[in-house]
């Protein structure tokens, strides 16, 4: 059985390094993007299972990449990790079908069991 792809949009560069370790720990193919438009560019060669999504990016928001994808059908499956937990930006997520929301602050644990929940086939 192939390892779950986990696509990482986050622009800190330490915690792509992080949460790529710890995906791979766990079983998780990660591939990491700096920007939301490294991640569009690469999306038609790099599918993923899941995407880790931070909300504040430098250029294109996670809210932009999450509506271009949304317009676009993707149904890849998005969860957001954010050092901001603003409740308008969180409810417009899931508007948009986000599978789940954290804090960077909230516990690993409930974050890797949304990660396997939706990537379980």
């Amino acid at each position: 059985m192939l390892s779950p792809r986990v696509c990482v949009v986050d622009d800190d560069e330490s915690a792509r390094r992080a949460l790529g370790r710890l995906l791979r720990e766990l079983g998780f193919h990660p591939v990491a993007f700096a920007s939301a438009e490294e991640y569009l560019e690469a999306a038609a060669r790099e599918p993923c299972d899941c995407l880790l999504l931070d909300m504040q990016l430098e250029r294109m928001s996670g809210l932009e990449l999450m509506e271009r994808l949304a317009a676009s059908g993707s149904r890849v499956p998005v969860i957001i990790i954010s050092a901001h937990d603003e409740p308008a930006l969180r409810a417009r997520a899931f508007e948009l079908g986000c599978a789940a929301y954290f804090r960077k602050t909230d516990p690993g644990a409930k974050i890797i069991e949304a990660l396997r929940r939706v990537t379980a086939h």
